[in-house]
């Protein structure tokens, strides 16, 4: 018999969950990894164990009767058979926003859930699902400790002008203001960078997170000090299906000129946008990289655009850069993406190494290259695990 923590990163269409067994109270061991993907159009469910083995794979293709409260079951059901015998000393939850609220990670109770619904405007494409699971959840478990990790957190140290908007100051003092997401991604990095790339770690490092969402984040030894979102996930580079900063007198045009209404404008952008948007084919950076279409080739090429101005943002927050690290599924996942962002940043002294970088790294600059450039696997679902053990471990309940 064991003791285990499982943790859930939901979202509109996808769940990813992990499952850790506790080695100690500072340590843990992946067990189980799987994800349900394709929520809303053609659900498909894969699992796997520590060494990559395939433990289950299933595929609905009537989508219309599936739902996420059954997918959700499904899971439940699906992981109880392979953790029977074990006790699960507490449940991790990816939470997209912590608002004002919340700086580090917290037990869940009546209070964190009614805090989370009203920030729900705040990232409507994340939290209604984180929600629905934590709800879910804590009604099938009642006795478990869940617990919220926040994707913001890891920025609220920010220095204040990485935090303000030019508005009127009240708006601030609402919680209008620069809060950064990606943060459980970052903050893993952080943790490892001292055993992967020892020679960076505490210097000045631009972190981009390349995935659906996209983002970039300027940690200065190991604290971010500035990253490309602000207030929503809408904000700083082009996304999946998200189009990163835009002019907000394209909104006011799109209202008065071609008659949107805020939930039209809301739903074009989160998930209309993007490489979807500039494309026409496809979010899906693989799906693009193969393409013959020459708006593929388009988007591909803005994407690195942006992603090199975003390099330049972040160098200049911190008044240099001594390292660049590639993480998420685009970053670790495409050579020709990383080559292109970093042969856009030569004239910072990144020099790439065509062999490492197809390789996958974890080093893909040369040895002489001023600036190293590095492919490092993130792992939010163990960043999520630790902190729920760091938690459960100092005794920490929920007051519902």
């Amino acid at each position: 018999m064991s003791d285990i923590i499982p943790v859930l990163n939901g979202g509109s269409s996808s769940l990813k969950f992990s499952i850790f067994e506790i080695v100690d109270e500072q340590s843990l061991a992946l067990r189980i990894t799987g994800q349900i993907e394709g929520l809303g159009r053609s659900p498909r469910f894969v699992a796997k164990n520590e060494t990559g083995e395939l433990l289950e794979e299933r595929h609905w293709e009537n989508a219309d009767s599936i739902d996420h409260g059954f997918l959700f079951g499904f899971l439940v059901g699906w992981a109880t058979g392979q953790i029977s015998g074990s006790t699960v000393r507490g449940v991790g939850h990816r939470v997209v926003h912590g608002g004002l609220e919340y700086d580090a990670p917290v037990v869940i109770d009546d209070h964190v859930v009614e805090t989370l619904e009203r920030l729900c405007p705040l990232a409507p494409l994340h939290l209604p699902y984180n929600l629905n699971y934590i709800k879910t959840a804590r009604s099938m478990n009642p006795h478990i400790p869940q617990v919220a990790c926040f994707d913001t957190a890891f920025h609220r140290d920010h220095p204040k002008m990485a935090d303000l908007f030019a508005l009127p100051r009240a708006y601030y003092d609402e919680g209008i203001r620069r809060y950064g997401f990606h943060g459980l991604s970052y903050e893993y990095i952080a943790r490892v960078l001292p055993e992967v790339a020892p020679e960076i770690a505490a210097g000045r490092v631009i972190v981009g997170h390349f995935g659906s969402g996209v983002s970039m984040c300027a940690l200065n030894n190991g604290r971010s000090i500035d990253s490309t979102m602000g207030f929503t996930a809408l904000d700083g580079l082009a996304m999946g299906t998200r189009p990163g900063a835009l002019d907000p007198g394209v909104v006011l045009h799109l209202i008065r000129e071609k008659n949107m209404t805020a939930d039209d404008v809301e739903k074009m952008l989160y998930g209309k946008c993007g490489l979807l948007g500039l494309s026409g084919i496809s979010n899906d950076m693989r799906d693009l990289e193969t393409s013959s279409d020459p708006n593929a080739r388009e988007a591909i090429d803005f994407f690195v655009y942006r992603a090199s101005q975003g390099l330049g943002a972040m160098a200049a927050a911190m008044g240099g850069v001594d390292g660049i690290v590639f993480t998420a599924g685009i970053g670790e996942n495409s050579p020709q993406i990383r080559a292109g962002i970093c042969r856009a940043a030569q004239w910072m002294g990144v020099e790439l190494d065509e062999a490492a970088n197809e390789a996958g790294g974890p080093r893909i600059s040369s040895a002489n290259s001023p600036i190293s450039a590095w492919v490092i696997p993130t792992d939010e679902e163990k960043m999520m695990a630790l902190h729920t053990l760091g938690l459960i471990s100092k005794g920490e309940t929920a007051a519902s």
